[in-house]
């Protein structure tokens, strides 16, 4: 009886089983109504960040364009607004910059260009007397018999000579779409700093109409930081630039080293648009034009240019960017390398001012204090009879650590009538 009883237990339900609810079951196996906008939602974000990238990889050089125009722009402005505010219009005080600009580039490119076309000329007159020696020193030397007119047809009849030509025939094309697109990105460099330095104030404007007059004075702030120490860099190393090449065109004249105006101007530019190392690479070529007229001479030369740099470096420029650009060398030399390595040679180029920018905007909003004395400086100075770091007669005037004097902001005049009107003095 006990088996029957347990097999028939597990035959059916019991009566006292509650019954099974079906319904619930088929609500779970439904797919939530929110899954599918959501898929739908993450495909459509997706496929905006392969757009944005693609739209980004497509107009990454003419991003690069409109950076370096806006820093040409801001370097310009104060010339500008200079030429402006004595009643001339700002199209034409832009108009006038930008020829001095031209006519400074065309000259220095005018001379290097004679000076490298002068010695090429006179490396393809004295090649023969060159190629002669050359082949006197073998043949004593390893006791062959060579001929300058055999060695000139096993050069000129020499496969790798000709598929060089043939390879530089076919790239004619290429060579020429390069430079077409150079003179493109050149001109639209030009056009948009144009606009940018000509329509400087209606641009500013533009800017702030859609800001708080609160965000509208931080924003012309910055504005004019950025005006005060990219102007300052490039005006500084130009006035730099033009010392040291005046130098080294007296010392290169006194030498009688040939085209010493060019070799003077190229010294200058590289030396100082380059830092840390701009003159020694700047000094490559004179010290090597010199040693083709006398080997002394390219000694005196590399002297000069050592003594040079130190010259410039502890008197010279710190009493020029002492109020411009006023950032540690190795501090400009990183911020150098970190510009080539993202953006190449435009990077370097605008490194230095946007380092400058953002040192000179933090400085304006971070807090500073005092420095603790430290008790192993003091038992120095008190040990050598000197007064401690940190005393003197200033040094009673506050407690230590409290916040040092902050410079109150450049006060930024916003006209009554709406947030879009603030502009500066100047406008």
């Amino acid at each position: 009886m006990s088996v029957t009883d347990e097999t028939s237990s597990h035959d059916g339900p019991r009566p006292d089983d509650p019954p099974r609810d079906r319904s619930g079951d088929r609500r779970e196996a439904r797919m939530p109504r929110w899954l599918p906008r959501a898929m739908v939602l993450a495909l459509a974000l997706v496929a905006c960040f392969q757009l944005a990238t693609w739209g980004f990889h497509q107009l990454i050089g003419l991003l690069l364009n409109v950076l370096i125009a806006f820093f040409l722009a801001l370097a310009i402005e104060p010339a500008v607004d200079w030429m402006a505010g004595r009643g001339m219009r700002r199209g034409l005080a832009t108009g006038l910059v930008f020829l001095a600009i031209v006519v400074a580039t065309v000259g220095f490119f005018a001379l290097l260009g004679s000076m490298l076309a002068g010695q090429i000329a006179t490396m393809v007159e004295e090649f023969p007397q060159y190629l002669d020696s050359v082949i006197s020193w073998i043949n004593s030397t390893f006791h062959t018999h060579l001929s300058r007119v055999q060695v000139q047809n096993n050069l000129l009849n020499s496969d790798w000579l000709q598929k060089y030509v043939q390879d530089s025939a076919n790239n004619v094309l290429a060579v020429s779409a390069q430079v077409l697109g150079g003179l493109f990105n050149l001109l639209t460099i030009a056009l948009f700093s144009f606009y940018f330095a000509a329509d400087g104030p209606r641009l500013r404007r533009a800017l702030c109409s859609v800001l708080p007059p609160r965000r509208q004075a931080e924003v012309l702030r910055a504005w004019e930081i950025a005006v005060a120490k990219t102007g300052g860099y490039l005006y500084s190393r130009g006035l730099m630039a033009l010392i040291s090449g005046i130098a080294h065109y007296v010392l290169l004249e006194i030498l009688g080293v040939p085209y010493a105006p060019a070799l003077g101007m190229w010294v200058g530019l590289i030396s100082q648009f380059i830092p840390t190392i701009g003159t020694y690479m700047a000094g490559a070529l004179p010290i090597l034009i010199a040693f083709t007229v006398d080997p002394w001479y390219a000694l005196w030369v590399f002297g000069f240019v050592v003594v040079y740099q130190q010259f410039e470096n502890y008197l010279l420029q710190p009493r020029i960017t002492a109020k411009t650009v006023d950032i540690h060398p190795a501090v400009a030399f990183g911020s150098v390398i970190a510009g080539t390595a993202l953006m190449g040679a435009v990077g370097a180029l605008i490194a230095i001012p946007a380092t400058a920018t953002l040192q000179a905007f933090l400085g304006a909003y971070v807090k500073r204090y005092e420095v603790t004395p430290d008790p192993r400086v003091r038992r120095w100075s008190r040990r050598r009879g000197a007064a401690p770091e940190g005393t003197g007669d200033a040094g009673d005037a506050g407690d230590v650590g409290t916040a040092a004097p902050v410079p109150d902001p450049i006060p930024v005049p916003v006209r009554e009538g709406g947030p879009g009107e603030a502009r500066r003095d100047a406008e």
